[in-house]
């Protein structure tokens, strides 16, 4: 962080408890900083351009109408600010560097931008023609415009973590002697009693002791299904109660329940994320110094060699320009911008450079299951009708009476009835069991929708052979009602979480790749094992909580693994920040989105397949860039120290060393932008 930025005051969440240092890493001080330098920068780089490059630009040259001495001391009015105020953050971690002796990214920039901007000024008092403004103030801008991105993401990474508190309920019911009070969620103690009210979010870890209802508990499982909650289950802060009402044994408040684990689990992963060393600061270490030594020997064998010290400065300051970093500082920025443009165009967003470079070395994919493999909400998938009977007359009665209730599978059964455009009859005396069933009456006649049991206790008989497709449609994962009219059996309907189309196809390129597939999901291992066997998935972990997902990718890890996790939950969150890569899915959570590193906005797997491909293309354009960057560097830093002059008299003017300097700024923006054509 530089100097100049506070980070926030640390205290105490008011909704759990929970340390704010958590949420740490949200630093929009840095940002706006960077954003203001950036802006400044640009405005005052637009005079200097002007004066430099105006001559190329029909009706811009000012050559004629104003003197070479003036337009130079203008290009140097305007860079200076650029070069030590926009960018002095560059020379102070520069200087650092040197301190530590760990030079990097930031020694080359210093060095490139103060060696041009030197010699500019030199030249200006000397009479010279060569100016070099230009290079220094876009170096600058150009190097602060990946700091400012870079300082986005970061800022970030912490909104997840934000958003995970804010799940969190602020008041609750609690019941004393019978009487109920609103009440302040931080004041809730372990073994006092809360009532829970319909659409409530539940406050606290605890356990029902009296009431029933239906609690969406998809935030911890991932699934759709609302949970069947009688006395003696356990009930989890956060997760959202449907139409009925409990009281509630308070078990475990603030930082000690399954939210605030999650939270610390999101928030630990993101602390041990290492960031990526570049390849760039690697080979900085070895060439800055290497560049340093060569230009002061230059100095000093032409200022012994031929006593002229104009020539002694001009040799050494080509050998520092030819190697100024400027193609080195767009080698990787230009084809991740181009790459990830290419990218968006399939739909697939890459929050940033580290997600794109870790993505083509993954070795193992875990993928959660619903919403992932599957589209995340039921449907009927198939209507078993007795004997005589059609389809239609099986999802008429269903549909009519799940009308009348707010159930996930009875939303189902009614939209396969509107997708058919079937004309439903009205239904009286409309009462639900949870859990179980519900009935109604059409015209004269009772209709019942439930459990075979549900049925069976309301005097339907049901045959072996009824029974026997019950159960066949039950091995299959599905969720079965039977219906019935008057006292006859109509028959099954099953329904399921539809798998995503090209999921089977997807998993197979993946492994084609050599990457090995898990399927870690909340869901039950019945349901869990259906799915992996129709998408040929052998390893499958079933039942997991968010701190069994989290668990599974750190043991992979530890076995030496890269490892990418793709998910859509809330659920999923620390498994998302743990993976080397988090995917997630553009349907899924905003927390989820927030702890990925990449988002498919559509095409599910089928798009991580291209994910990969892309990142393989953008890295291998990135390596050829650096390549060019270093080959024109490598090649001319000789020829700038003059060693060619011995033999042919010829000496390398700090003007073609500035025009080499920007040859191989040309080829690298060339060689990036073959990207956005490359087949994928």
């Amino acid at each position: 962080m530089h100097p100049e930025i506070t980070s926030g005051t640390p205290g105490d969440c008011p909704i759990c408890g929970m340390a704010l240092e958590l949420v740490s890493g949200i630093d929009l001080s840095e940002v706006k900083y960077f954003r203001k330098r950036l802006l400044i920068g640009c405005i005052l780089a637009l005079p200097v351009l002007i004066f430099s490059l105006g001559h190329m630009i029909p009706g811009l040259s000012l050559e004629t109408r104003v003197p070479a001495d003036a337009s130079g001391w203008i290009q140097a009015l305007f860079s200076t600010p650029i070069v030590f105020w926009v960018g002095g953050t560059f020379f102070s971690r520069a200087w650092k560097s040197l301190q530590t002796r760990k030079l990097n990214m930031f020694t080359l920039i210093a060095m490139g931008v103060g060696a041009a901007y030197a010699f500019s000024i030199i030249s200006i008092f000397y009479g010279g023609a060569s100016l070099y403004f230009e290079s220094a103030t876009v170096i600058t801008l150009l190097a602060l415009l990946g700091q400012w991105m870079e300082a986005k993401a970061h800022a970030r990474t912490g909104e997840a973590i934000t958003s995970l508190l804010a799940l969190a309920p602020t008041v609750a019911y609690r019941v004393r002697n019978g009487v109920e009070e609103k009440v302040s969620v931080s004041e809730i103690h372990p073994g006092e009693v809360l009532r829970v009210r319909p659409g409530d979010k539940i406050p606290v870890d605890g356990k029902v002791i009296e009431g029933s209802s239906d609690v969406d508990e998809s935030m911890i499982t991932g699934e759709p299904m609302p949970v069947p909650k009688v006395v003696g289950d356990t009930v989890t802060a956060a997760t959202i109660n449907q139409s009925g009402a409990f009281l509630l044994h308070t078990e475990k408040v603030g930082s000690d329940t399954l939210l605030a684990q999650i939270v610390r689990m999101v928030s630990a992963a993101r602390l041990s994320r290492a960031r990526i060393q570049s390849l760039a600061d690697r080979v900085a270490t070895i060439f800055v110094p290497s560049v340093l030594f060569i230009a002061i020997l230059t100095f000093l064998i032409w200022n012994f060699l031929d006593h002229r010290f104009s020539d002694a400065v001009m040799n050494a300051v080509s050998v520092l320009i030819i190697a100024c970093p400027c193609a080195l500082g767009l080698a990787t920025p230009m084809s991740i911008v181009v790459g990830t443009g290419r990218a968006a165009k399939f739909g697939i967003l890459f929050r940033n450079a580290e997600a794109i470079e870790t993505l083509e070395k993954i070795t193992h994919l875990v993928t959660d299951k619903t919403g992932t493999l599957t589209v995340g909400k039921p449907s009927v998938a198939k209507l078993a009708p007795e004997v005589g009977l059609s389809d239609e007359d099986l999802l008429i009665t269903a549909a009519a009476l799940e009308t009348m209730s707010e159930h996930p599978l009875a939303r189902a059964i009614v939209a396969s009835a509107k997708e058919k455009k079937l004309s439903l009859p009205l239904v009286s005396e409309f009462r639900a069991e949870r859990g179980r069933g519900a009935e109604g009456r059409i015209g004269d006649e009772q209709a019942l929708i439930g459990s075979a049991n549900f049925l069976r206790d309301h005097g339907i008989m049901i045959t072996r052979e009824s029974e026997e497709t019950e159960k066949a449609l039950s091995r299959q994962s599905m969720s079965v009602a039977g219906v019935a009219k008057g006292e006859h059996l109509l028959g099954w309907i099953g329904l399921s979480d539809k798998i995503r189309a090209h999921s089977a196809q997807a998993i197979r390129l993946l492994e084609n790749k050599g990457i090995h597939i898990t399927m870690a999901t909340g869901d039950n291992h019945r349901s869990a094992h259906s799915v992996a066997t129709h998408l040929g998935i052998k390893d499958v972990a079933a039942e997991l909580s968010p701190e069994g997902k989290h668990d599974l990718i750190l043991n992979l890890k530890k076995g030496g693994s890269i490892t990418a996790f793709i998910g859509d939950g809330i659920n999923d969150a620390p498994a998302l920040a743990a993976a080397d890569v988090g995917i997630s899915m553009g349907s899924g959570s905003d927390i989820a989105i927030e702890n990925a590193g990449i988002t498919l906005i559509r095409g599910g797997l089928l798009s991580i397949h291209t994910a990969m491909n892309l990142s393989c293309a953008v890295m291998k354009n990135i390596r050829q860039n650096l390549f060019f960057a270093f080959a024109y560097n490598i090649a001319g830093i000789p020829i700038a120290a003059g060693i060619l002059y011995p033999f042919f008299g010829i000496l390398l003017n700090p003007m073609i060393a500035g025009a080499a300097m920007s040859l191989s700024s040309v080829c690298v923006i060339m060689n990036a932008l073959r990207l956005a054509r490359i087949k994928v």
